[in-house]
């Protein structure tokens, strides 16, 4: 006797609907490996009607003072907090996470997250009008840049959602937003309540719409002419392919894709306390986070000494069920993701040691063990590809010289944090490392008055802040005559 599957609808225009042709993908709970749901496989047909959705909601939306538009966000956070319980379960059945932890460390952040951006609707600024030609006074008018077209990750689905609607409405925007195919529950239960949020308060139906589906579907709504703008977090592959498409007609992109973090530890660190941290920072959602402590510089007169606390500290740590208040983390989100994991531990060099884990934990659903892999070379593929996954490896540097060449010497250029008791080493790593983001002594904590985004292969265009705010705006020169 089969179970029926949960059926899960895009949201266009105000409505929840199938996909045209009728096409359904399976969505499995991670936990347990068996589907759970169906979702729409999105096509073209579905695309246009959340595309043109979109355009025509665009003028009356970008048209409101930024008093009206901070309204509506700030009702879709009250509204998050008071069905906090309905986002939580959905998201963990979506993707395995604890369900305590979600409580306590996704549905605040998400909520402060939208209610900064509802302020900063109204604290749009820029420079002063000024007469820069005799006669003529000019002044810079900022402003929306149209219907956004936006694809969010499997590793945040809630949070990511928020990263991405949040300032594009805040500015004026309408979106279309497509959430990964492995992971669109809670994104179509936020589509409900941001839905009726707009309804309530008699706003255009088509502001929000959510577009379920695959790779392909993510292709047509970058390739759509109606967006003006594409924004992606994603792996560098897909930002990479999205830059290309999006350059065939020009479209605005927002890129936040892959990283490699090092995290860069002297000899005169409270180790006890890094030890701590940094396991946590780099376990912490199974790894699945482009900002995880997983690559380790250590110095080389405190290496075996912090490898075997850390090992120690992968032992203590334990992944399960969404129930289990004891556990860090859940399965990885896939079986794919699951194989790319192991797949980079069974590829290790015969010089790498693993000390801990390096092994799936039990013969249902996607978990893996806690991972320290130590004994490794700045080329190894390990150390230069993004795992994605619980597994920490530690380096050894002799001076600061070679901590900072080994901290840059990868592609991506996202996140890091150098863990030391000297202030002036600290601010010479902060300007050495090439990465967006430098902590000093923590590491993984986001604020959403300051910016998050990367350089290199990591992308470009910032999310949260000011900055992520502009990201979603145009600018446009105004002069005129005061001879007329």
């Amino acid at each position: 006797m089969t179970t029926e599957l949960r059926r899960l609808r895009n949201y266009i225009d105000g409505e929840f609907r199938d996909a045209a042709d009728g096409r359904t993908t399976e969505v499995v709970n991670p936990v347990t490996g068996e589907a759970y749901a169906s979702a729409p496989l999105s096509a073209a047909a579905d695309v246009d009607a959340a595309m043109d959705a979109a355009k025509a909601a665009f003028p009356a939306w970008r048209d409101l003072i930024p008093a009206e538009r901070q309204k509506v966000l700030l009702k879709i956070a009250d509204a998050f907090e008071e069905r906090a319980e309905e986002l939580i379960a959905v998201e963990s059945e979506n993707t395995g996470k604890p369900l305590g932890l979600t409580r306590t460390e996704e549905i605040p952040p998400m909520v402060d997250q939208i209610r900064f951006f509802a302020g900063a609707a109204r604290l749009l600024e820029g420079r002063s009008a000024g007469e820069y030609m005799e006669g003529l006074t000019s002044i810079v008018r900022r402003e929306p840049i149209g219907v956004c077209a936006q694809v969010a990750p499997w590793n945040y689905p809630m949070m990511m959602a928020v990263w991405k609607f949040a300032p594009a409405l805040a500015a004026g925007n309408t979106v279309v937003l497509k959430p990964s195919d492995t992971t669109p529950a809670s994104t179509v239960l936020m589509a409900e309540i941001i839905g009726g949020v707009l309804a309530e308060l008699g706003h255009p139906k088509g502001v929000f719409n959510v577009v379920c589906g695959d790779r392909d579907t993510g292709r047509l709504m970058v390739e759509h002419p109606v967006p003006a703008m594409a924004s992606i977090t994603g792996s560098v592959r897909a930002g990479m392919q999205v830059a290309e498409s999006a350059s065939k007609d020009l479209k605005r992109v927002h890129l936040e894709l892959g990283g490699k973090a090092p995290v860069v530890v002297f000899e005169d660190t409270d180790l006890a306390k890094a030890v701590e941290d940094i396991s946590t920072a780099g376990f912490f959602n199974a790894g699945q986070d482009c900002t995880a402590a997983t690559r380790v510089l250590v110095h080389e007169s405190i290496h075996d000494e912090f490898v075997t606390a850390l090992a120690k500290a992968a032992a203590d740590t334990k992944t399960g069920a969404p129930d289990d208040d004891d556990v860090l983390y859940g399965p990885l989100n896939n079986a794919n993701q699951l194989a790319q994991v192991a797949g980079f531990i069974d590829r290790l060099p015969a010089h790498a040691k693993v000390e801990a884990g390096g092994e799936r934990v039990g013969d249902k659903g996607y978990f893996y063990a806690p991972t320290v892999v130590s004994g490794l070379k700045q080329d190894d593929e390990i150390i230069q590809k993004e795992v994605f996954g619980p597994v920490i490896t530690v380096q050894s540097f002799s001076s600061e010289e070679q901590a900072i060449e080994y901290a840059n010497g990868v592609e991506y250029a996202l996140a890091s944090s150098v863990w030391t008791k000297n202030h002036a080493r600290a601010m010479r790593l902060s300007k050495a490392l090439d990465f967006g983001c430098v902590w000093i002594n923590t590491h993984i904590p986001l604020v959403a008055e300051m910016p998050h985004g990367g350089f290199k292969k990591s992308g470009y265009g910032k999310d949260l802040s000011a900055y992520g705010f502009e990201d979603y705006t145009r600018v446009k020169h105004v002069m005129t005559s005061l001879e007329g």
